[in-house]
């Protein structure tokens, strides 16, 4: 029993470090589409062109070039940024506890209306969400690695 709670704790004191700088918030989730038709010119506030899995983001709590990655396991860009998004008033106005109202706010592009509309009535407005930092190493990053076994004959 001693050598299980050893065997944890040093998991726990390696674990952190292995994914520093990530961090979870929560955040009222928007979504926001191209305007006209499929081949419309939709450009992010850097000039870029806009693809479903980039998001607008406020870069005074999330860094642009940033990995947020949502409950459901798909992953965002942040690459782009607006006063609705700075100002979060989605989250004041929809927010019921104190906790919601103060979140922070990601708007997701989606290329149609469509594919927007859908991914909204699938999930909350309000999620926790995990924001990994520019050129940082997440979980859904890392290689799998094979299970251990002592008994396993090398293949050569």
């Amino acid at each position: 029993m001693k050598r299980l709670i050893v065997t944890i704790a040093l998991a726990l004191l390696v674990v952190p470090a292995t994914f520093a700088g990530e961090q979870s918030l929560l955040a009222r989730v928007t979504v926001y589409w191209a305007s006209g038709d499929a081949g419309s010119n939709h450009n992010q506030s850097t000039g870029r062109r806009l693809q479903t899995g980039d998001c607008a983001v406020d870069t005074r709590h999330i860094a642009y070039g940033s990995s947020v990655i949502f409950p459901d396991g798909t992953t965002s860009a942040a690459v782009d940024s607006g006063p609705a998004v700075r100002n979060r008033k989605a989250a004041r106005i929809s927010g019921r506890t104190i906790y919601e109202r103060n979140a922070v706010v990601i708007d997701r592009f989606f290329e149609t209306k469509r594919e927007a509309l859908s991914w909204t009535s699938r999930n909350p407005l309000f999620m926790i969400v995990r924001v990994a930092p520019p050129n940082s190493c997440t979980l859904a990053q890392l290689p799998e690695q094979p299970p251990f076994d002592s008994l396993a004959q090398p293949a050569f």
